[in-house]
Parts: structure tokens; sequence; C-alpha cells
């Protein structure tokens, strides 16, 4: 289970999200404010099978700042950074 950097970071507007799945899980994954506010639910209890996935991102709605995303698969949960530069 591994969440990647998002690519490019910062971004502008669209952004790369890529993670692996050591076995079939359902995924969520969230952008969070620097507060822990909810902005975007990117994917919402989607079903993926084992391996490398991406998901491309337009985060062309969201203001400049630091952001939160988070990856949850099953009972696993990664967090990591991302800037959106305007």
């Amino acid at each position: 289970f591994k969440l990647y950097q998002n690519f490019p970071n910062p971004s502008n507007p669209a952004t790369m999200i890529a993670f692996d799945l050591t076995e079939d899980a359902t995924v969520s994954l969230t952008v969070y404010s620097l507060l822990g506010n909810e902005v975007v639910k990117i994917i919402a209890g989607k079903r993926y099978a084992a391996g490398r996935h991406e998901v491309l991102f337009d985060a062309s709605n969201l203001s400049t700042g630091v952001y939160l995303y988070r990856l949850t698969a099953g009972r696993l949960t990664k967090t990591r950074k991302m800037v959106i530069v305007r």
C-alpha cells in the first residue's frame, strides 16, 4: 500500500495522484484544507484491483494554497500534502 506524491507539485491546475494497492480494496481519495475541512472527494468508495493506479485531479476550482489529500483503502490510510498555485 503506497500513496505517491502528486505530480507536478506545486500544480496549476491539474495534477496526477498515484497509488499502489497490495490487494483489492474499496478506495476513497479526499482533499482537505489545512483546517481539516473536506474540500472535494476525488474517489468515493470505488472498488479497485491490486496494483498501481493513477488519478488525474483537476484543481482549477481550488484557490492557491496548501491542501492535504488522504487515501483510504480498507483499514489503511495515507495522507500527503499538495500545493496549488494560480
